[in-house]
């Protein structure tokens, strides 16, 4: 025991040849397990009677939807659902809403413009495509591309035909390039209010840091996506926006319509233990603000980019009450900056050992919070970001220790 623990310590364990084959294991089971949904399918329908892609045919629907002149329709559950129906021949395949802001309709046309399977192809493959790049950016080692690969979060995403690469190439597209390119950081996080629940924190680190032309620039971008959306679809596909927001927090959010053990958020964790919705909030909203203090601290401090980056990404994931196990995409950002810092100024006690159960969790969150109602997703989360926090404590304290010594030499 003594010897397990000294392991998980140091992270020994973790040796490049596992994570190389660890990583090989995992994605050929994972291809293995893909392909094989596919082959068993009926058409565009797997054995469980739910459309190949699951959630991409909400926005598929949802584009067919525009090139009719219905675009207000993808905000009305009933609507949306006949919509849906349709592209699968009528079939009753069940009905997974619509609720992005109205500009996101510009990716729904695009691959509505092509069959289904097609669509969903050129989607996954084009945003898969950004996040292997991004997170190459970010890390350029040799390894970065398999383990990025088979990064459990991956196959998750690509069965729901998810946007967590888009999430993910475009916050980290803007850390990555926030000092060198701070204009095209500020386009990137305008571009990510499609998904606004992961934006609540994003202006605070970036005031607390001083970046301000990013700031500009993401306020003019949003702007922009608003006065395009309004003149190509009208001031009418706001209106059916807002109203849509009520059957979403209450029916898929307070209700749990999308299923608690998908959901990886504090909200979700209370309500799947029988917590009151008020309770919920509340604990929601406490996290939410212990994060916004210590993500200003950090940003404001001198800490390591690495640091101020991996913290901002697991925060965006902890702050929203609506996170789904596909959405642990994003945490592959934390993973790749933690592994560069660690790698350039070595890592301290637990945090390789963190970083791998970071990067196997989105494979056993959901099984696990099924059977055990234990939101393993959420603890992980959680134990990340403490563990950024202390790690931010120990090297300023390494610092102000060794200024002194400087001084008398």
């Amino acid at each position: 025991m003594t010897h397990f623990w000294q392991g998980l310590r140091s992270g020994e364990w973790l040796t490049s040849a596992r994570a190389r084959g660890y990583s090989l294991i995992l994605l050929a089971f994972c291809i293995v397990a893909i392909a094989g949904w596919i082959a068993l399918s009926d058409g565009l329908i797997d054995r469980n009677g739910k459309p190949i892609g699951t959630d991409f045919s909400n926005v598929y629907a949802a584009g067919q939807l525009a090139w009719q002149g219905r675009a207000a329709d993808a905000y009305d559950p009933p609507l949306q659902h006949e919509a849906e129906k349709a592209v699968f021949g009528g079939r009753n395949v069940p009905f997974f809403g619509w609720h992005y802001p109205p500009f996101f309709l510009g990716v729904a046309v695009l691959v509505a413009a092509l069959p289904y399977a097609w669509g969903l192809s050129v989607w996954l493959a084009a945003s898969f495509a950004a996040y292997l790049a991004t997170v190459r950016a970010i890390l350029p080692r040799k390894e970065t591309l398999l383990i990025a690969t088979a990064f459990p979060a991956v196959f998750v995403n690509i069965g729901h035909g998810q946007n967590g690469f888009l999430t993910t190439a475009l916050l980290g597209g803007a850390l990555h390039l926030l000092a060198r390119r701070p204009w095209i950081a500020g386009v990137l996080i305008g571009l990510l209010t499609y998904k606004p629940q992961f934006g609540v924190l994003i202006p605070i680190a970036l005031v607390a840091g001083g970046h301000w032309r990013t700031i500009a620039t993401a306020t003019l971008t949003v702007m922009g996506l608003l006065a395009l959306s309004y003149l190509t679809l009208g001031a009418g596909i706001w209106q059916a926006f807002a109203n849509s927001t009520t059957f979403t927090q209450t029916v898929v959010l307070e209700a749990g319509g999308t299923g608690w053990e998908k959901i990886q958020s504090i909200f979700s964790a209370v309500r799947m233990w029988g917590g009151s919705v008020p309770l919920a909030y509340a604990a929601q909203f406490t996290l939410a603000v212990t994060l916004a203090a210590t993500l200003a601290w950090l940003w404001r401090s001198d800490a390591a980019f690495e640091l101020k980056a991996a913290a901002l990404a697991v925060a965006s994931l902890l702050a929203t009450p609506y996170v789904l196990d596909y959405d642990l995409v994003v945490l592959g950002l934390a993973i790749a900056y933690l592994a560069r810092l660690g790698i350039t100024s070595g890592f301290r006690n637990f945090e390789i050992s963190s970083l791998a159960a970071a990067w196997i969790v989105p494979l056993m969150s959901r099984g696990v919070a099924q059977v055990t109602a234990i939101p393993l997703g959420l603890l992980v989360l959680l134990l990340l970001y403490v563990l950024i926090i202390r790690r931010t404590l120990q090297d300023r304290a390494l610092v102000t220790f060794d200024a002194p010594l400087i001084a008398q030499a």
